[in-house]
């Protein structure tokens, strides 16, 4: 079924919408919500949540794209809860992704930190459509959808260790990009 007649069932209400969203995106949702928590269950009940930000949000939203999308909410709930267990104590896994970032991308909770959140994002944006298709697609895999390195060297055919270094290279590209732009000293 198309994202187009999958997004029209939502603005139906059918909730035949949400079997067409599982059996198109689910696989996807399911990997992105496992690699940022590790645990199945949380990452299930992460999914299941993603589908109700879904439904909640369409409509009145119509998005571009349905799985990145959904990709998207599921990561950003995941990334939440993580958040919430990170607070009673320190864990792996996405933990180590966000670390690896961290001289790169500073964080704030004030408004002007959540402006120059906003100008951060349109420089990575512009950092990302600046790269070739390998890079970008290293990039995003990595530190959007918290991929393994294992996970994307096998995706991409290469050795693990060649794309530890191109990673750890793009985030020095980053990272001067940032501090040229002014949104990192």
């Amino acid at each position: 079924m198309e994202d187009r007649e999958i997004i029209d069932l939502f603005f139906e209400r059918s909730e035949q919408a949400i079997r067409e969203l599982d059996k198109k995106y689910g696989k996807a949702v399911k990997t992105v919500a496992q690699n940022i928590l590790r645990e199945r269950q949380d990452a299930e009940e992460c999914v299941n949540d993603a589908y109700l930000g879904v439904w909640s949000s369409i409509p009145p939203q119509r998005p571009d794209s349905l799985g990145g999308y959904v990709c998207r909410i599921a990561r950003n709930r995941a990334v939440s809860r993580l958040r919430a267990e990170a607070a009673a104590k320190r864990s792996g896994g996405f933990e180590l992704v966000l670390d690896e970032l961290e001289e790169c991308i500073p964080s704030g909770a004030d408004v002007e930190a959540e402006i120059e959140g906003k100008e951060l994002a349109r420089a990575v944006d512009r950092f990302l459509a600046a790269l070739d298709y390998d890079d970008r697609f290293l990039f995003v895999r990595r530190y959007f959808y918290a991929d393994s390195v294992k996970a994307i060297a096998a995706a991409m055919g290469q050795k693990e260790n060649r794309l530890s270094v191109r990673l750890f290279r793009l985030r020095e590209k980053l990272r001067k990009t940032l501090v040229k732009e002014g949104l990192l000293v």
